[in-house]
């Protein structure tokens, strides 16, 4: 059994991608053979430099993609094709659900975006058409079944794994202010609400750190509001190659999020599984991972106040941080490794493990 998985190539920063890479490790690791065929393929020359151009990158990058899915498909028997919403939706997975379909291929649509709601209401007939043709429908969490069932279909729901040797438990019992947020930096993920309550706790606690890990169309505006706010200890350092994001996460010891829109954030579970409390908005799916003060914590969106005010209590009440640290990892080991989740691939898959 030969399995394709399409995905972002990993010099694009993003869930999609992480999420490949482990699947293509696990199994390669227990003998299943997995190629891994990117949507945007790193090009040489000529088309390296073309690949650059803002105008042109989109067309390089969906003439390559063709060309190797058409050059190879005929080497697999089953696509694994991840998929994010709107414009991108229809780049990359929709020509893989067709040719893969045209092919006689087995198709599986791994469906991964905060925004499924607004995309399914205003490309319906389309997406409808797409989800027709595919063998199985996967989502990561059980906010995108549900969103998925209120349009009429059925999706299996295979949770996120992080790697949980890699991304290893770190008990801390004395917590100091010092913060991290690794999300990227576009509005959706509103970073600018974690400077706002980065400045309240920085009044009670100057010497308090604050890592912002990523990049986006906002950086330039939220280094600004940095200076606005006349923050002291904020490190923006780029996109961190995802190898050494555990590096980033030993050193905080708090984890924050105040996305306005989500599903279910790799980085959550990541500082899940390392330890770190975490304090983030409750948008999308985030609920469903996060319970209020039993493995993390909750507030509105866009409310820094709040944010602010429970990392403080945080600061001041370890106990209470022990105790949902612990359980983030607990929930880690229970839903989101790679051992929970394989043998649902598998039968997706249809390859029994005497086989592999």
């Amino acid at each position: 059994m030969k399995v394709c998985i399409i995905a972002p190539y990993p010099g694009f920063p993003g869930g999609q991608i992480i999420q490949a890479l482990e699947i293509i490790r696990g199994f390669k690791k227990e003998g299943l053979k997995v190629h891994f065929l990117p949507v945007n393929p790193p090009l040489n020359g000529a088309w390296g430099w073309f690949q650059r151009v803002k105008y042109f990158r989109t067309l390089v990058n969906t003439v390559a993609y063709f060309f190797r899915l058409f050059r190879s498909i005929k080497n697999f028997d089953i696509l694994h094709v991840f998929s994010a919403s709107y414009f991108s939706f229809l780049l990359a997975p929709t020509p893989a659900v067709l040719i893969g379909r045209f092919f006689g291929k087995k198709v599986i649509l791994n469906y991964h975006s905060g925004e499924a709601e607004d995309h399914l209401k205003r490309s319906f007939r389309i997406v409808n058409k797409v989800f027709k043709k595919v063998d199985a429908l996967v989502v990561p969490s059980l906010y995108l079944k549900k969103i998925f069932e209120q349009f009429g279909f059925q999706a299996e729901v295979i949770f996120n794994v992080v790697d949980l040797g890699t991304f290893a438990f770190k008990k801390r019992e004395n917590f100091k202010p010092r913060f991290l947020v690794n999300r990227s930096l576009e509005p959706m993920y509103n970073v600018g609400c974690v400077l706002k309550a980065f400045k309240i706790v920085q009044d009670s606690y100057p010497e308090a750190e604050l890592f912002v890990i990523g990049s986006g169309s906002e950086e330039k505006n939220l280094r600004k509001l940095s200076k606005e706010l006349d923050l002291k200890n904020v490190f923006f350092t780029g996109v961190i190659e995802h190898e050494k994001i555990p590096d980033y996460l030993s050193k905080a010891d708090f984890l924050l999020n105040a996305s306005n829109i989500d599903n279910m954030p790799i980085s959550i579970l990541e500082a899940f599984s390392c330890g770190l409390p975490v304090i983030s908005t409750n948008p999308g799916g985030i609920p469903y991972i996060i319970e209020d003060d039993r493995n993390g914590f909750l507030v509105n969106i866009d409310d820094h106040e709040a944010i602010a005010k429970k990392a403080i209590f945080l600061l001041n009440n370890p106990g209470v941080a022990i105790r949902v640290a612990w359980t983030a990892r607990q929930d880690c080991e229970k839903f989101y490794s790679w051992e929970v989740n394989r043998d649902k691939w598998l039968k997706l898959y249809k390859v029994n493990e005497k086989n592999l």
